[in-house]
């Protein structure tokens, strides 16, 4: 279906809407109704928007809501202006995603304000999720998961925190910071051992865990597991225990065969994420004269 001649009309209403701020703006016409013109304006800036995106033209129509949302700002409608900048922002998000991260900051800035705290936190991770998929900076993405789960935490979503936590916790290891992996590791993994529908995820949290510990130290890792044992019996029964055993030993005999094949036979049976794979690679570099694959 052709849509270009959506496009023209998106760009007379535009300046249509433009003339009618304009005029609110005028001696003449802020004594006559000049909020109601604007009203009217931002009406046709979100009609426009809409007919950009039918013609895909991503970036108009961003720039389509954010006109909307700062007059629902001049006319004191926050509501409205956050679901502008939102709307601006999903836009954006498929042509400029820096563009897109500035339109969903705008909307959090008045949800916070507004005590919309987990609205808020819903639109972090999705800036988190533009950090980690389009403009690939890390530590960016970190940041806005922390954001969102200490939000969720004051709103008690506890769960949802959760899982903010978990992507920091998985970001955080990957770049090497280890102690505050383990940390967020520990505190899920005790959040969720108590709890009978989440404690099968428990056992998943600490042997990440002892992973971290054990990059940095074979002898942190042997005391990690056994506190984790202590903490939570199920844990010693389950196959990433008796895995974090059979590899402390071959590490402790630089035994980079065993180390292999301890990990061989554990992925036979469940299968090795990417980051699981990436772990277990650093700590068998740190075993002596290995190739650095776990072939």
């Amino acid at each position: 279906m052709d849509n270009s001649g959506k496009e023209k009309e998106a760009i007379q209403l535009m300046a249509e809407a433009d003339k009618k701020v304009k005029s609110s703006g005028s001696f003449l016409g802020g004594m006559f109704g000049g909020n109601h013109k604007i009203e009217e304006a931002c009406e046709m800036y979100a009609r426009a928007a809409n007919m950009f995106k039918m013609a895909k033209n991503w970036s108009a129509a961003g720039s389509a809501f954010c006109q909307a949302a700062r007059l629902h700002m001049q006319l004191q409608s926050k509501h409205d202006a956050a679901t502008s900048f939102v709307d601006a922002g999903n836009a954006y998000k498929k042509a400029d995603p820096q563009e897109a991260i500035n339109c969903l900051n705008a909307a959090i800035d008045i949800y916070t304000d507004m005590g919309r705290f987990t609205i808020a936190a819903k639109h972090h991770i999705t800036i988190a999720e533009v950090y980690e998929s389009e403009l690939v900076d890390i530590e960016k993405a970190i940041a806005h998961y922390e954001q969102a789960a200490d939000y969720y935490k004051g709103e008690e979503s506890n769960s949802s925190a959760n899982k903010c936590l978990l992507k920091v916790a998985s970001y955080s290891a990957q770049l090497e910071q280890y102690q505050k992996a383990i940390e967020i590791y520990e505190q899920v993994g005790s959040n969720t051992m108590d709890n009978p529908l989440l404690k099968y995820s428990a056992k998943e949290y600490l042997f990440k865990a002892s992973l971290c510990h054990f990059i940095v130290d074979e002898l942190n890792a042997k005391l990690a597991v056994e506190k984790y044992e202590e903490m939570f019996p199920a844990f010693s029964d389950s196959r990433e225990c008796k895995l974090l055993k059979k590899l402390l030993e071959a590490h402790e005999e630089q035994n980079s065969e065993a180390f292999t094949e301890a990990v061989k036979e554990f992925d036979s049976i469940s299968r090795l994420d990417q980051w699981l794979t990436t772990m277990l690679l650093r700590i068998k570099k740190t075993i002596q004269g290995d190739a650095g694959d776990l072939k």
